[in-house]
């Protein structure tokens, strides 16, 4: 998946009129957004397809998939058909349930990406220790897309060694959460910032900046 600034907007908003205005002021610099349960809850599936539509982006559904095989299999599905581009899925429920995730990914003709380490601080009490376990899995399974945390770039760099040169990371944390995204991007091919953006009183100007400060 080609991201244009290697930047991708965790659009976690709660309107429709909110989502627009905000991707109308950021649209030249970016090709790609992410969309989680904040937005989609609150207006429903049909938001992929309406910023899709309007501005041409593509979309990446932060659903984090965690269930059974079934359930997982009629999550992305439901989602495919909405338009999205890609899914994120939870490692953590192990090989069954992911492949489940990237049989319907491939069904659609869309993109699977493999959760393997959040970016906040209580990811270190359980998930963590998982991770490379979690990345190893998914090598396995010949997934190529992968999201591990720009905010520990020790992490990032691990799971780079264990995914390789030629699989697709793209990075939480930057911003907000204090991440490095110039940093980051030595191991990921893409950043994902939210708030930084979207709560800005600019988000135009302070998506220009962000640019700026990855060069």
């Amino acid at each position: 998946m080609k991201i244009k600034n290697n930047l991708i907007l965790a659009l976690d908003v709660m309107s429709e009129s909110e989502a627009i205005e905000i991707c109308d002021s950021i649209k030249e610099y970016l090709d790609t957004i992410k969309i989680g349960y904040p937005l989609a809850l609150a207006e429903g599936l049909e938001i992929i397809k309406k910023l899709k539509d309007k501005f041409g982006f593509k979309v990446i559904c932060d659903f984090k998939v965690a269930d059974i095989d079934a359930t997982n299999s009629k999550i992305c599905d439901e989602t495919f058909k909405a338009g999205a581009d890609a899914i994120i899925c939870h490692g953590f429920v192990g090989s069954d349930s992911v492949q489940a995730c990237l049989d319907m990914a491939e069904k659609h003709g869309k993109e699977l990406f493999l959760l393997t380490e959040m970016s906040h601080p209580g990811a270190k009490m359980f998930l963590q220790k998982d991770a490379e376990a979690i990345a190893q899995m998914g090598v396995d399974m010949e997934i190529r897309n992968f999201i591990a945390p720009a905010t520990r770039l020790d992490r990032l760099s691990t799971i780079r060694d264990i995914v390789g040169p030629e699989a697709f990371i793209i990075s939480p944390g930057v911003g907000k959460q204090g991440g490095d995204g110039k940093k980051a991007l030595e191991y990921s091919n893409a950043i994902i910032v939210g708030r930084s953006i979207y709560e800005s009183e600019n988000p135009k100007i302070a998506c220009e900046e962000l640019i700026k400060s990855l060069n």
